[in-house]
């Protein structure tokens, strides 16, 4: 191969895999593993189509599938024209070019084989190679730049490979998180054409973030393609034998992580939530049974109540929020009050009409069991304002409505955490699990409707305390 490069070139177009050993072998440092393998397969099979890659940190997926694939996708059998690279900001697309100019400049067998080459600036502001032999292109760009209408000479980009293009800040809110599916799908995807290869590399930074997105895109057949994880070790599978050999080895990159949470997140592919978790898992304490019949020493019942915190969502497609019901059993009262989560919890997706017929419903079986309306605690913010309202009209009585002020939702569910700690809240042992996932996994799930309502509803015995009804005698 390195004294013909006939015998070179016919190789190499044939296999990235060789492609990559012969003319990167300077980044071959460990012998290659077996899911680097399975990249290298995704990148050559186009039967594969759209293939989507998220693997651990230093694993080498931006090497194989950024700086490597491209060149090989033009210069191999695939002849790829347009090969657009998308990063989030503009100095990371200028790096990722920095790279590949590199490698072309110094690599003198691949300046050779491919070139000549020379960089260019166009109008949108994107850098780019053009390898005016192959008629081929490579752009890199960032989502800070307009894409639309991108061409070489007559060619759409026919590949596109989205490297990282959203981190923790972007994916903390759900704005951030729709504005970047809404990239893909409204700016990237249509800058292609009928044949365009679609390539995402990145981290599972959020329960929601893009990839957690494409991935349920795959599993429900929504777009086609293939979804691979390769975090750093699957059970007891070092993933990367060659360059770990033990888990002594595996706890020693641990500890160069930093924390806990980064080594989770960017090392074994969890989701979990930062340092500003609002609620920890070992904080959540069960029952087992309601004190049902329970009495105070003067004979009243320390059963007050049950409220039902609501979050309230008007719309049934599929990208919306939930409607969440959280109901709650109230126990004594002052320091003595405790809060029974019940497992009769709704969490669906409802249209205004059908809230209201599930409320009406809800009221009718509490007041059937207990001789005693439920309490419907609703935010009056809003479009939720009209719910109360609506209740009422209906024969409702029982509505508390709300107020959360300048409260974002974390402070909200923060101000919950004592009264979770401390045992004041209760949980039942089955049928709050999504619940209990979403206020300890707040920030990072993908919904966060129930623990809304938890919060509602919860708060509201804070704000305004039932009252066990005594006579006292003086």
């Amino acid at each position: 191969m390195i004294r013909d490069r006939k015998v070179r070139v016919a190789i190499i177009k044939e296999s990235h895999w060789h492609f990559f050993h012969f003319y990167f072998a300077h980044y071959v440092k460990y012998p290659t593993a077996q899911f680097q393998a399975e990249m290298f397969d995704l990148s050559e099979n186009e039967n594969a189509g759209n293939f989507f890659v998220v693997a651990f940190r230093g694993s080498g997926k931006s090497t194989i599938l950024t700086t490597s694939y491209p060149i090989w996708a033009i210069l191999g059998r695939q002849q790829k024209k347009f090969a657009l690279i998308l990063c989030q900001t503009q100095s990371q697309a200028k790096q990722h070019m920095m790279n590949l100019r590199q490698e072309l400049e110094n690599n003198a067998t691949l300046k050779n084989d491919l070139g000549p080459f020379r960089e260019e600036s166009d109008e949108w502001g994107s850098s780019s190679l053009v390898f005016s032999q192959l008629n081929a292109r490579i752009t890199a760009a960032s989502r800070e730049q307009s894409i639309r209408g991108l061409r070489h000479n007559q060619h759409r980009p026919d590949l596109i490979i989205c490297d990282d293009v959203e981190d923790m800040a972007s994916t903390k809110t759900r704005e951030g998180r729709n504005k970047t599916y809404q990239w893909l799908t409204a700016e990237v995807i249509p800058t292609g054409d009928r044949n365009t290869r679609l390539v995402i590399v990145g981290n599972l930074l959020h329960e929601d973030s893009l990839l957690m997105r494409i991935k349920e895109d795959v599993e429900k057949e929504r777009i086609d393609g293939v979804f691979k994880e390769f975090p750093i070790i699957r059970g007891q599978e070092i993933l990367w034998p060659g360059k770990y050999l033990s888990m002594e080895d595996i706890e020693s990159e641990k500890r160069k992580a930093g924390n806990e949470f980064a080594w989770e997140r960017e090392y074994m592919l969890h989701i979990v939530a930062d340092e500003e978790q609002a609620i920890h898992r070992e904080w959540i304490q069960f029952y087992d049974e309601l004190p049902h019949g329970e009495k105070d020493c003067q004979g009243y019942d320390k059963h007050v109540e049950v409220r039902i915190g609501v979050d309230l969502a008007i719309s049934k497609k599929d990208t919306a929020d939930y409607t969440a019901m959280v109901p709650a059993m109230l126990y004594g009262d002052g320091k003595d009050l405790r809060v029974y989560i019940l497992p009769q919890i709704v969490n669906r997706k409802m249209d205004f009409p059908e809230t209201v017929d599930m409320c009406k419903a809800i009221d009718s079986s509490y007041f059937k069991e207990n001789d005693k309306h439920p309490i419907f605690v609703i935010e009056d913010v809003a479009y939720q304002r009209s719910l109360p309202q609506q209740l009422q009209s209906e024969g409702i009585r029982k509505v508390k409505t709300t107020r959360p002020g300048n409260q974002d939702k974390r402070t909200r569910l923060i101000l919950t955490a004592y009264a979770v700690k401390s045992g004041k809240i209760l949980f039942p042992r089955e049928g709050c699990e999504e619940l209990i996932n979403q206020i300890v996994h707040f920030g990072v799930e993908a919904h966060d409707d129930l623990a809304d309502a938890f919060s509602n509803v919860v708060l509201s015995t804070m704000e305004d305390p039932p009252i066990i009804p005594r006579i006292w005698i003086i």
